[in-house]
């Protein structure tokens, strides 16, 4: 993302996209942590694997994709809704970008240690 202005211009490296909204992601209570990022180029470039996060810009609109795993005994719906709202929340405060969509992949759920199979 570049913004141009008669001063200068402002260049954001999308590891700062990305470090963003994991932060924000990681905020919301219900989270337990990032899950991989399956597939896509981030796999081919071995860059943001473990990141759990996927953002495409472009003309300067944000659209995430976020791999999440959730902790027991959460509403995943209500998980999912707040994870948007507060993602897409920091990208447009911090950086000033219109968030076109924020997608949530649930890939899994952190269980107590001490829960037995049945």
């Amino acid at each position: 993302m570049t913004e141009e202005q008669e001063t200068g211009k402002t260049t954001v490296a999308p590891d700062v996209l990305t470090a963003i909204a994991k932060m924000a992601a990681l905020s919301v209570p219900g989270v337990s942590r990032m899950a991989e990022v399956s597939g896509g180029v981030n796999r081919l470039f071995k860059r943001g694997i473990h990141d759990g996060v996927r953002i495409d810009v472009e003309d300067n609109v944000a659209a995430a994709s976020l791999y999440l795993v959730l902790k027991q005994d959460v509403n995943i719906r209500e998980v999912s809704r707040n994870v948007q709202t507060q993602v897409a929340r920091a990208i447009q405060e911090m950086i000033g970008m219109d968030v076109d969509r924020i997608d949530i992949h649930v890939e899994d759920i952190d269980y107590d240690e001490e829960v037995s199979p049945a």
